[in-house]
């Protein structure tokens, strides 16, 4: 170990005498120029990083340019002095497509999709602005052109030539100039989806504007040719019927395969109201000669809304297949009381426990009633009724099997009433007539014939009126065969609920029936039968403890088995009267079947054997059963 430091000693003596370089350079100065060097190549990487990290600054504020944009186009797109008029506007509206298509090419950016919305929704603010601008600057051309045709001389007299030429074209080409850089800017990106739509419209409020100026000038041309008979619509035939034949061909087949019936149910409106109705008799005869081509248009789309109807009814309502949702009752009525309950909320869906062909129904025909002819609607009213109400007892027997005979007879019952409630306010005769040929008696013929016993060739008199077809007319009134069914289920459910409680004194009193008719027709006979000569209380049937049993049954039935569809009465049917009107008949069957066992009991059995049997005294059962409603 020293010896290897003295010969590193030695080596490093010796590389010193033998360095040139330390003659001539001191090591201090070697090591100054090292470090020199050293810091200059720092410095250099300093600067390169420097750079690098400026360039990504820029890079980055460049990007960041988009969203900052944002608070700059809001404040100025809500500034009071902000028009589409002023300079700004336009740069500002191209500055802002820029910023929505880099956001939307960029959605990786944190918070990109909410800059978008923020973006999209300055834009709308913007073509807003647009818009009401060129409906202002449309709308004022047009009306200084109609004040110079009304000072010229009134509707009904003709305008000069040079007058004609400037209100009708140099008015509008003035403002044309107020708006052709707007349009040149919508026009350059109608590529985009919003441009597209706003261009779209207001190409409409163009010829809006123009088609009523053009119109009275062409009828004011016209008479000024034939002042007589400009008055005559025909008159101006050969001029407007091609336009409005396009016009038609144009339009036709657009509605003609429309199926909802909502939009044909608006299209009707629109055509007979506004444009019929308020277009025509404002702009009066300058518009006349489209009124025949409107009828036949609306028409054409009375046609189309009356078989769509027809095929609604179809397939909506008579062939409607119910889900299990669409029969759980009273499941149904239930949830819809609890969360009555719970928000008590009294303009809650009313729909929501009709069974969908009744909703569907009734919406039908609210829609149609003021969009068809009344013999159309009559047609249409009477078979959706019909249908409807055959529709409803199907699912009512399907309500039956699943539930229980009350939920069915209370659900035919809740329906039917509702469909009778929404129909009565239309206007309208529910019966219809149906005419058609009836041929039966002209098979006896037709056997003679090949018979041989007459000839078809031989004509005759007889033989005519022979072979002329019957016509047979049977008149269908759907809302008397609503009332029917109403009736007849509303008599099954009282029956049904009477059996339940007082069936055990009905049997008692038909039996008692029968034996009094046998005793009596016995002795007419002179022949008793020893069974039937025993007093009433002896018979097998009839004992003190038989009637006692009977009696307690029915008692027990009151308590238990009645107040269940009572119950269900108040959830089926929210009206207190109509409960009452099907309560009373349920309360006077019972009534009357205690009156007649206690009438025989008083007849027949002792005072003791009454008591024994314990029959509720008749104003303690009307009582007890009035306070179950």
């Amino acid at each position: 170990m020293v010896y290897t430091d003295l010969d590193n000693k030695g080596l490093e003596g010796s590389y010193r005498l033998d360095d040139p370089l330390e003659s001539k350079f001191p090591r201090s100065t070697m090591k100054n120029a090292t470090r020199s060097k050293q810091e200059a190549y720092t410095n250099q990487e300093k600067l390169i990083e420097k750079q690098r990290l400026i360039e990504f600054a820029d890079a980055l504020r460049s990007k960041l340019n988009y969203f900052d944009e944002l608070e700059n186009i809001a404040t100025n797109f809500h500034s009071p002095n902000m028009n589409v008029g002023s300079g700004q506007f336009l740069p500002l509206l191209k500055r802002l497509d820029e910023c929505i298509a880099y956001v939307e090419s960029n959605p990786q950016y944190a918070e990109s999709r909410v800059y978008l919305v923020k973006f999209q929704h300055l834009q709308s603010r913007a073509l807003n602005m647009i818009r009401s601008h060129v409906i202002s600057v449309l709308k004022s051309a047009s009306s200084q052109v109609q004040v110079a045709i009304r000072s010229s001389g009134g509707s009904k007299t003709s305008v000069s030539e040079g007058v004609e030429a400037s209100v009708i074209y140099v008015r509008f080409k003035a403002a044309a100039g107020e708006l052709k850089s707007v349009f040149e800017e919508i026009e350059s990106r109608s590529s985009r989806k919003e441009y597209t739509q706003v261009l779209s419209e207001y190409h409409r409020l163009y010829c809006e504007q123009r088609l009523s100026l053009v119109c009275q000038l062409e009828h004011q041309l016209f008479d000024h040719f034939f002042p007589s008979t400009s008055a005559d619509v025909s008159s101006l035939a050969p001029l407007l019927d091609p336009l409005c034949n396009y016009l038609y061909d144009t339009l036709r087949p657009k509605f003609i395969h429309e199926a909802n019936l909502d939009c044909l149910c608006e299209l009707v409106d629109i055509l007979k109201v506004e444009v019929l109705g308020e277009q025509l008799s404002r702009r009066g005869e300058s518009l006349a000669g489209l009124r025949p081509t409107l009828l036949r248009i609306l028409a054409d789309v009375h046609e189309r809304l009356t078989f769509r109807a027809r095929t609604h009814i179809r397939d909506e309502i008579a062939n409607y297949h119910p889900f299990d949702e669409d029969l759980d009752y009273p499941a149904k009525l239930e949830r819809s009381a609890e969360g009555l309950s719970v928000t008590d909320d009294e303009n809650s869906d009313i729909f929501e426990t009709w069974y969908p062909p009744l909703e569907k129904t009734v919406s039908c025909l609210s829609k149609l009633y003021r969009c068809l002819e009344p013999a159309v609607f009559t047609g249409l009213a009477q078979e959706a009724v019909e249908v409807c109400s055959a529709s409803i007892e199907k699912a009512s027997k399907l309500i039956k099997d699943r539930s229980s005979q009350t939920d069915g007879q209370l659900f035919l019952i809740k329906h039917l009433l509702i469909l009778r409630e929404q129909i009565a306010p239309f206007d309208i005769e529910f019966s219809v007539t149906h005419k058609e040929l009836d041929f039966s008696h002209l098979l006896e013929h037709l056997r003679r014939i090949l018979r041989g016993q007459a000839s078809l060739f031989e004509w005759s008199r007889p033989l005519a009126r022979t072979l002329t077809p019957r016509v047979l007319e049977s008149q269908m009134d759907a809302k008397k065969e609503l009332e029917k069914s109403l009736k007849t289920t509303c008599e099954d459910f009282i029956m049904s609920v009477t059996k339940l409680i007082v069936d055990p004194m009905l049997s008692f009193v038909t039996k008692v029936t029968a034996v009094k008719v046998a005793l009596s027709s016995s002795n007419q006979n002179q022949k008793v039968d020893q069974l039937l000569a025993k007093p009433l209380r002896n018979q097998a049937f009839a004992t003190p403890d038989k009637v006692t049993e009977l009696v307690q049954k029915v008692r027990n039935a009151i308590q238990q088995e009645l107040p269940g569809p009572m119950m269900k009465m108040k959830l089926y049917l929210q009206n207190p009267s109509t409960r009452l009107i099907l309560f009373k008949p349920i309360k006077t069957n019972i009534v009357e079947a205690h009156v007649q066992v206690q009438s025989l009991l008083k007849s027949e059995y002792s005072p003791e054997e009454m008591e024994s049997i314990g029959m509720i005294p008749i104003p303690d059962l009307q009582a007890q059963l009035d306070s179950l409603l």
